[in-house]
């Protein structure tokens, strides 16, 4: 028996489906699972993709969204009037280094999956992968991260991203947005709670 895999395994993903009555909810009490217990360190969002192609705006649409409602806690990166793409990632990823010490980075991106799972929102740890499925090698973005399963993978990615219904997009666009707003509100009210609390006296 093969102890170390079974140990090393990843978690699975919390996946919610965005028509959920309660998604909000759901995605917003994992999100806040994820940051770190102290102020001490940024929060930065990292919305990838491009208005270039509906199904890959999931992440610029997200970005504006959440840029509009001013989170005082919450640094937002990848908005409709500047997205953060293929082109510009690497670029992005070394300023924000550059302006924030240590930051906790959430990559929020669109990705292709199986027909029953289109509409579909993944949270979970460890970075995002862009570009992995339209074979690009970009580099990996975040220490946890939200993805939006758009459409249907296996052929021809880049026509599927391009003939995503922009319906579908925009509305879980509208609830990662809304969810990490809410998420905001909690973590606001944590530090104010527990304004000194470490990440290390957090897991004792």
């Amino acid at each position: 028996m093969k102890l170390k895999g079974i140990f090393d395994r990843k978690p699975e993903p919390m996946r919610v489906e965005y028509t959920d009555h309660i998604a909000t909810k759901k995605i917003s009490h994992e999100i806040l699972s994820l940051l770190p217990a102290s102020a001490g360190r940024p929060i930065i969002f990292v919305c990838i993709g491009t208005d270039r192609s509906t199904g890959d705006s999931l992440g610029p649409l997200t970005g504006t969204f959440l840029a509009e409602s001013e989170l005082s806690h919450f640094h937002i990166y990848g908005t409709l009037d500047d997205p953060v793409h293929a082109v510009n990632l690497q670029e992005k990823l070394d300023s924000i280094h550059k302006e924030h010490v240590n930051p906790f980075i959430i990559g929020v991106d669109a990705c292709l999956g199986k027909l029953k799972s289109v509409g579909i929102i993944q949270i979970a740890n460890g970075p995002v992968k862009p570009g992995a499925g339209v074979q690009k090698e970009l580099p990996p973005v975040g220490e946890a991260h939200i993805t939006g399963i758009v459409n249907v993978s296996g052929f021809m990615e880049f026509f599927v991203l391009q003939n995503t219904r922009l319906n579908l997009v925009m509305k879980m666009a509208k609830i990662i947005s809304k969810s990490i707003v809410e998420v905001s509100r909690k973590y606001q009210r944590r530090l104010e709670l527990h304004p000194l609390v470490t990440d290390e006296e957090r897991t004792l």
